[in-house]
């Protein structure tokens, strides 16, 4: 007699939950449906996406006015939020897309990289939401959400080098395939969008009458417009290290010294607002825009180099929440000119954290029958997770020297 081993059973059981057929009438009779859910941070998203790419219904519930007031995100308040607004979220999700829970085809949920108590939400109302209704779960890594967008709405081929830019992560990677990264370098301390935060409650901006209502990084760009880059020459972190890593807690070192310095000259206290302060966003925005689009340039020259990317159309794709800044997208367009790349951005209402990213990412694993899971597996959240191969230290061995290109970025 044959002995079935559990996790031959469990395959079996798997493929049968994947042949799932929609009710005649829905909004997608002929196509599998996906369930996305995020929250890895401080946005409580949820979609509900065919495997064409199709957006049947999302629904979205931001934090971002709480944490304003609060003065920056704090753990325990974003996970309540999360709790307290997931259900309806998913609901009006689902509502929106006229598809019921036992038409959908698979549940793809966020479960790594972020902020452990906001994972942990999602996670623990996904792994509910599949048990009660006996559908497979597809476990998502942020950043591979957010590097795949870019094939919702362009028809993009494997490989392409990929620059993530966020609150929490910055990192270059080539994307091979679905769940096939080479990571070429990543933030050494803190990301971009955190560093832009900070300098804005440093310089008080919620205080501006044109910034209350936006983000840090959103205040920062608006100011900006209407400053001089040039005044203040913050120095380019990391400019000897032939590498394509980053670093942004020395350029807020050098911020804050000099907001100290101002407060000193115009005789003010720490929380008024400095008459120079577009100056310091502009000098600030530049910066790290000069930054990024310095590592990206030798993240090019070493995939050329090693021929990871196609000779015909090669591409970069921006992504991130920080790729929705205008001046940073005109910098990394200055090098893709220079070196023959196309730039590719997704809208930035999918650069932000959404579900409908990770629905997308759910729809791109079930395409390929990869990373899927049972219902009654149980899955852990990961606030720390790499993305791919780590192949950093080969291009810091490679000592690539920049050429030098004039980046003349205009406001």
């Amino acid at each position: 007699m044959t002995l079935i081993t559990m996790s031959q059973c469990r395959a079996r059981s798997l493929q049968r939950l994947l042949r799932c057929k929609p009710a005649s009438g829905s909004k997608a009779s002929c196509s599998r449906l996906v369930l996305g859910i995020e929250t890895s941070c401080d946005d409580t998203g949820a979609a509900v996406m065919d495997e064409t790419g199709t957006i049947l219904g999302e629904s979205l519930h931001s934090q971002k006015e709480v944490h304003l007031r609060n003065g920056g995100i704090i753990p325990t308040v974003a996970q309540q939020l999360h709790r307290e607004n997931i259900e309806r979220v998913v609901q009006e999700a689902l509502d929106r897309s006229g598809v019921t829970p036992a038409e959908l085809c698979a549940v793809a949920t966020t479960v790594k990289p972020g902020l452990a108590l906001s994972l942990g939400v999602g996670l623990q109302f996904s792994q509910r939401f599949v048990r009660e209704h006996n559908k497979p779960f597809i476990p998502i890594h942020h950043m591979e959400a957010h590097a795949l967008t870019v094939r919702m709405l362009h028809p993009l081929t494997f490989p392409f080098l990929v620059l993530l830019v966020s609150g929490g992560h910055s990192l270059l990677a080539v994307a091979r395939g679905v769940r096939d990264f080479l990571l070429l370098g990543h933030t050494l301390d803190e990301a971009p969008g955190d560093t832009l935060d900070k300098v804005a409650r440093r310089l008080s901006l919620r205080k501006h009458p044109q910034c209350f209502t936006l983000s840090g990084g959103q205040a920062i760009e608006l100011l900006a417009k209407d400053g001089d880059r040039k005044r203040f020459g913050f120095r380019t972190p990391m400019g000897q290290t032939p590498d394509c890593c980053f670093s942004f807690a020395g350029l807020r070192n050098q911020i804050t010294m000099l907001i100290k310095k101002k407060e000193a000259e115009e005789g003010v206290e720490e929380g008024t607002l400095l008459s120079c302060v577009n100056d310091i966003a502009a000098a600030t925005q530049h910066t790290v825009a000069l930054h990024l689009a310095k590592r990206t340039h030798r993240a090019v020259l070493f995939c050329k180099a090693n021929d990871l990317l196609p000779s015909g159309n090669p591409t970069l794709v921006l992504s991130g929440g920080v790729a929705s800044n205008q001046y940073i997208r005109k910098a990394l367009m200055i090098i893709t000119e220079a070196t023959g790349l196309r730039l590719l951005c997704p809208p930035a209402k999918f650069c932000t954290d959404n579900g409908v990213m990770i629905a997308w990412n759910g729809v791109e694993r079930l395409r390929e029958g990869n990373g899927i899971l049972p219902p009654d597996v149980d899955v852990s959240y990961e606030p720390k997770a790499p993305l791919g191969v780590d192949i950093s230290a080969e291009v810091r061995a490679a000592a690539i020297r920049l050429p030098s290109i004039q980046l003349k970025i205009p406001n």
